[in-house]
């Protein structure tokens, strides 16, 4: 299984204008949104410094991540290559 974890913050700006590309996306992709704020635990165990983060998954198994505001082609290339 392969999904993106989206680490975000409501009190983050550029959090705010990806939100609209990824909801875009949906369909298309895989994906589960995590308040940074409210999963501390998790944040650490990706390694998520700043927001927002994509962390891609498959099987479990971290194998890309994109950091900052993202365009859809840019979000689909590793998507589709992962």
């Amino acid at each position: 299984m392969k999904e993106i974890i989206y680490f975000s913050a409501p009190w983050c700006n550029p959090c705010k204008t990806l939100s609209p590309i990824m909801e875009s996306l949906t369909g298309q992709i895989s994906y589960r949104k995590i308040n940074v704020d409210n999963d501390t635990e998790l944040s650490a165990q990706y390694g998520v410094r700043n927001v927002p983060t994509l962390v891609y998954v498959k099987d479990g198994v971290a194998f890309d991540r994109l950091v900052g505001i993202q365009t859809q082609k840019q979000i689909l290339n590793v998507w589709d290559n992962g």
